[in-house]
């Protein structure tokens, strides 16, 4: 959290205005240096050789007024806090500012030494907090360029919001010739019209898309891939939001399989050499004759089986090579009729299970294609087949991650997101209202100094799960980042229903916290934004519902409060627990 001298910019050109705020900072001289100018022109002057972290802009100075002042300072000092200054009845001029990237701002005549401070440091406490969740953010893509596979992350339309580089090295593209384009690009053309008609079919099914396309890279070569996707579907209404795409080089397996189609009179004649080959790859190599009997193993598919080549030999394929559906527990037709049947290659659903000759169960992709002999008929089948446990578990668990808050647990910034643009226009549709509730852990700086990181995170993931706990399971309770978590509340009848969850977070804290039999008090403060009322976007019930939590701080802490956009309006809320205060509102 924030313990250095920050530097602030006052751009104010009336000195008795500016005396109120420079005397306000003048007890906390020792965390704020205040530099203060009386015009535009001098704070532009002045910005161009001095970094600065806060700026305090007037919207009404004499040589320059209102959002044109606003633009030329952001411009400026593009990486500062600015907080705007204005009168009490300029309630569209600050919405505006907000909209243009102002972090807050102070009605002029309610400023005091007491709470402007406090103000400015817990803004510049929320800030550190928010890029501390980049940082986590940073972590995660180191993670997910560590992996072996390809990972191709699309929205609900196909197109890519992120490649990791795995993917680089196995299409030749960079991130940026990645991003915005759709999964169906880098497939060669003779292969993409069957991938999309596969793609389309497993969409309809909601069922796992797999597929082994060839991949065209940027430098005009070609390497064999398995795609293997799957949809990242609301939990709400079980709609994609979006898709991830496990890619694979399978470029060495693809050489072995056209090894084994050649004809069997050239298979005899190179047998020494196909041996050798095929008990050095990774994929189990499985052969039959016409009849359906076992004529071949490779040590992969001894291990995987739990059969040897000479048990095997002569036996029937059912006996060797068991596989079962994972849902039905049920054998799925005999693969190499199939094959032989269709003269293609063909693969087994996506969800079966090989059952070892011990009884153990292991999750399995494969492909079957008939072999012909130099005449060109057909006499037999090969089965490749590996173990995909890890890359099911790795695409599992790199959903969840991009999904979730590593901490608690908790869907993250960009999970909530998603989850309120569709509540948004369910609530549209329906008729219905909204709630985001913005709650802060009141003085959980001082718990993490004097506790420990340690007990702090505890003390988070309690607090966690307490909030999930009073919420319904069609509510969404996401950690923001720091100490700072939002919950949505869908489809809600009255404003009071919101109120209602309030009291009862606030409530489920009034006994202290018991970590490593210490106790510890937890004190909330919380904002609440509500659709239609408040706003009809992601940012504007953001912004407003972070103001309602603002306000609460300000109102002696362990409360909450409805936004309001009159800066005069009554406080609308408190706890239950504590007096409700009347209060100046700011939005």
């Amino acid at each position: 959290m924030k313990s250095s001298v920050t530097h602030l910019l006052l751009i104010e050109s009336d000195p008795a205005d500016a005396k109120v705020i420079k005397d306000a900072l003048h007890d906390d001289s020792a965390a704020f240096v205040v530099e203060w100018v009386k015009s535009l022109a001098e704070a532009l002057e002045y910005l161009v050789n001095n970094p600065i972290e806060v700026v305090l802009l007037d919207l009404a100075l004499p040589d320059g007024k209102g959002l044109g002042a606003f633009d030329k300072v952001i411009a400026a000092a593009p990486d500062a806090l600015i907080l705007v200054l204005s009168s009490a009845s300029d309630d569209e001029l600050r919405r505006a500012a907000m909209e243009r990237g102002a972090h807050d701002y102070f009605a002029k005549g309610h400023i005091d030494a007491h709470w402007l401070p406090r103000a400015l440091n817990y803004i510049l406490e929320r800030k550190e907090s928010r890029s501390a969740l980049n940082d986590s953010e940073e972590r995660f893509q180191v993670m997910s360029d560590a992996s072996p596979l390809g990972i191709f992350l699309s929205d609900a339309q196909g197109d890519c919001i992120y490649t990791n580089a795995a993917y680089h090295t196995i299409s030749g593209q960079t991130l940026d010739e990645t991003l915005g384009t759709n999964w169906t690009e880098a497939i060669h053309p003779d292969d993409r019209q069957q991938a999309v008609k596969e793609w389309h079919a497993a969409v309809n099914k909601r069922e796992p898309f797999l597929a082994e396309v060839r991949f065209v890279r940027s430098d005009n070569t070609m390497v064999w891939t398995r795609l293997n996707a799957a949809a990242i579907n609301s939990k709400a209404n079980k709609k994609a939001q979006g898709y991830v795409q496990i890619v694979e080089d399978i470029s060495d397996r693809k050489a072995i399989e056209t090894i084994l189609r050649v004809s069997e009179d050239a298979l005899f004649d190179q047998q020494e050499r196909a041996q050798v080959t095929l008990n050095s790859i990774g994929d189990a190599v499985l052969t039959t004759n016409l009849a359906g009997k076992i004529s071949y193993l490779n040590r992969t598919a001894e291990t995987m089986t739990g059969w040897s080549l000479k048990e095997a030999l002569g036996l029937p394929l059912e006996d060797v090579f068991k596989v079962i559906d994972a849902d039905s527990r049920q054998p799925p037709p005999n693969p190499v009729r199939r094959a032989l049947k269709a003269n293609k290659t063909i693969k087994l659903p996506s969800n079966c299970l090989l059952v070892r000759r011990d009884g153990a169960e292991i999750p399995i992709e494969d492909s079957i294609a008939p072999i012909r002999n130099r005449l060109g008929a057909i006499s037999g089948a090969v089965i490749v087949f590996h173990d995909v446990s890890d890359a099911r578990a790795m695409a599992k668990k790199i959903l969840h991650m991009a999904q979730h808050d590593v901490l608690t647990g908790l869907a993250n910034r960009t999970l909530l997101t998603e989850r309120l643009t569709r509540a948004l226009g369910l609530a549209k549709r329906k008729q219905k209202k909204i709630g985001l509730l913005f709650i802060d852990i009141d003085n959980f700086k001082n718990i993490n100094d004097s506790r420990g990181h340690a007990v702090g995170d505890r003390l988070l993931q309690i607090i966690a799960r307490r909030l999930e706990s009073v919420v319904r399971v069609t509510d969404t309770v996401c950690r923001q980042g720091g100490d700072e978590f939002v919950v949505l509340l869908t489809e809600i009848e009255h404003s009071e229903d919101a109120a209602h969850v309030a009291d009862k977070m606030i409530a489920a804290f009034a006994a202290p916290q018991q970590i490593h039999e210490q106790p510890i008090a937890v004190t909330l403060s919380i904002g609440i934004s509500l659709y239609p009322n408040d706003g009809s976007n992601v940012d504007a019930l953001f912004q407003r519902a972070d103001s309602a939590m603002y306000r609460a701080k300000m109102c002696g802490r362990n409360n909450y409060q409805f936004y309001s956009s009159g800066v005069n309006t009554p406080l609308i809320a408190a706890t239950d627990s504590a007096p409700r205060p009347q209060a100046n509102t700011s939005s």
